[in-house]
């Protein structure tokens, strides 16, 4: 019987304008022993007690997970003080941003970014069929005026991630409480992967979320807490967004052991403030040693730096000098940043590895050398 290839399938206007994301490489051809700095995972791994809680969990897998994650929830709140009924976790804070398109974009509508916004913000716009708008930043920065001058009647989201991945800037929280009120027919999404980096009393947008009706925050488990493999990630804000996001969640969408593991990852104050408090301090090395040189970054509040070279070709080339060392970082031409490579914090060793062997490459291109 033959098959007839003339049909009229097609996907939903949008999804063929979608480019595949890609994740950070973890692997150069020939060389066995990498160092994989490329997507921004914590450098030490998850705590011990997420671990254990993982095997554990691994005795119960033939069970269905608890569908409501209320032992989850409640472990974030207590953590950060938060109420746990506006709390929704999902696979990563990838899903949560999807839920978030699926459930108040759509056609006709827009969805708000800036230009070196996360990709996923663009993906899931075009993946409920809504028009992404993306607006300047200033010098690598969010600009709340151009977001404001962005918006439309048609703007029902806007995605601002703070700090901002790949740039690794941040703005303050009044300005975020300023857009808001500018927008009320948006939801303003506070996108804080990256949060605990920042350090201080930064709460990642937590008041504002409580506070305001029109903001939510998003948070991962995938990167001070180590947990990238198990994809876990929440939101918080206004009891009825989180009511709307939950109906279309799927009612088993995270497994057992991440839920366990993200738990027990989360009540681990110890790991927590070690990751924190060495990604301090060699982000502070990283940068100070890249600038002597000739390597500029932004003042990160991340943990990455976003190393900017004087043109894409040197870019290109110090990428290819790092993979032949067993170096691997991230280019993010994606981005808009083609002369720029993004640089996970490592642990000393690391750090101190790929600031030689970037001076290295830098003393070749000037035509001379570093010991």
């Amino acid at each position: 019987m033959s098959q007839n290839t003339d049909t009229n399938i097609a996907p939903q206007p949008g999804i063929m304008e979608i480019a595949l994301y890609e994740g950070g490489a973890s692997k150069v051809a020939g060389i066995e022993n990498v160092v994989k700095l490329s997507s921004n995972e914590n450098p030490f791994g998850p705590s011990e007690k997420a671990r254990e809680a993982v095997i554990r969990a691994a005795h119960s897998m033939h069970r269905y997970p608890n569908t409501d994650h209320a032992a989850l929830r409640q472990a974030i709140a207590e953590v950060h003080a938060l109420d746990p009924d506006r709390i929704i976790c999902g696979v990563g804070s990838d899903e949560i941003i999807h839920f978030l398109c699926q459930a108040y974009a759509g056609p006709g509508t827009e969805v708000l970014f800036t230009e070196h916004g996360f990709l996923m913000y663009r993906i899931s716009a075009h993946a409920a069929g809504a028009t992404p708008v993306q607006v300047a930043e200033r010098d690598r920065v969010t600009d709340v005026d151009a977001l404001i001058a962005g918006a439309s009647e048609r703007t029902r989201l806007v995605f601002l991630a703070n700090p901002n991945n790949p740039t690794g800037t941040m703005i303050g929280l009044p300005e975020i409480e300023r857009l808001a009120r500018a927008i009320p027919q948006a939801i303003i999404v506070i996108d804080a992967a990256y949060a605990e980096y920042v350090g201080g009393d930064y709460d990642g947008g937590a008041e504002l979320a409580t506070r305001l009706p029109n903001v939510f925050m998003t948070r991962t488990f995938s990167k001070i807490y180590g947990l990238g493999g198990l994809r876990v990630g929440w939101g918080y804000g206004a009891r009825e967004i989180v009511d709307v996001l939950n109906r279309i969640r799927g009612p088993f969408n995270l497994s057992t052991a991440a839920l366990e593991g993200a738990e027990a990852a989360v009540r681990d104050r110890a790991h927590f403030q070690r990751s924190q408090s060495e990604n301090s301090r060699m982000r502070a090395w990283l940068a100070e040693a890249l600038m002597e040189k000739g390597v500029p970054s932004d003042t990160s509040c991340a943990n990455f730096i976003l190393a900017r070279f004087a043109d894409v070709p040197t870019a290109e080339a110090c990428d290819a000098f790092l993979k032949a060392e067993g170096l691997i970082v991230r280019r993010v031409a994606s981005y808009g940043l083609p002369h720029c490579l993004r640089i996970t914090v490592g642990d000393e060793a690391s750090c101190r590895r790929i600031a030689h062997v970037i001076g290295a490459f830098m003393a070749e291109r000037a035509g001379g050398t570093e010991a």
